[in-house]
């Protein structure tokens, strides 16, 4: 089980992603980013969704389907910040 620094972490990587290019990260992107294996990364991913953060993973998947406030689908929410149209929010 992770510690919160390493959720904290989780978090702050799935966030920032999101960010920066409009869509969730894949686990094995996730791993990546933490410096763990891929395995790992899919692990930290399902325990942060279990911690009860206003987010959810596609039935059956390990896929980010919805990250408050962004969602990974397209929606009829468009978020736009200084012109920027890249993200769908829930």
């Amino acid at each position: 089980m992770a510690d919160n620094q390493t959720l904290d972490r989780a978090f702050t990587s799935v966030m920032q992603r999101f960010i920066d290019t409009g869509q969730a990260p894949h686990y094995t992107e996730l791993a990546s980013d933490l410096g763990v294996g891929v395995e790992e990364g899919r692990d930290l991913l399902r325990e942060l969704f279990d911690t009860g953060i206003p987010a959810w993973l596609h039935p059956g998947t390990d896929y980010v389907v919805s990250f408050a406030p962004f969602n990974n689908l397209p929606t009829q929410y468009r978020i736009t910040v200084d012109g920027r149209q890249s993200w769908f929010a829930q």
